[in-house]
């Protein structure tokens, strides 16, 4: 599925374990609940999508554009974020632990109380 278009998808707690989504426009896609566990999304632009609860631990976001995207109470365990955008990105109650992240990055996220 590399560079596939998927924005605005309905993908919510669909089995994704696995996938290649690199380079994959997935901007706004509803996603809350999908198994991306193991995912490749290096690259993918996930702006403004909804993974509240989505299963992303061991996924590859490693240069993904994630600005305003949403991932209340996902699990981003041991994920690689590294140089992706976090701009806006609301991380409340995100699981990430063992997480490839930068304070900067962080810094750039939401701060916990906003809602989105």
């Amino acid at each position: 599925m590399s560079t596939a278009n998927l924005s605005s998808s309905k993908l919510n707690n669909t089995k994704l374990r696995g996938a290649d989504l690199s380079w994959a426009s997935l901007v706004g896609a509803d996603l809350s609940g999908a198994d991306l566990s193991i995912a490749n999304l290096n690259g993918a632009d996930l702006s403004g999508a909804n993974l509240t609860e989505a299963d992303l631990h061991d996924a590859d976001l490693s240069q993904a554009t994630l600005i305003d995207t949403i991932f209340i109470a996902a699990n981003l365990s041991r994920a690689d974020l590294s140089d992706a955008d976090l701009h806006g990105a609301y991380l409340r109650e995100a699981d990430l632990r063992g997480t490839i992240i930068t304070p900067e990055q962080l810094n750039q996220a939401r701060s916990p109380d906003d809602i989105p």
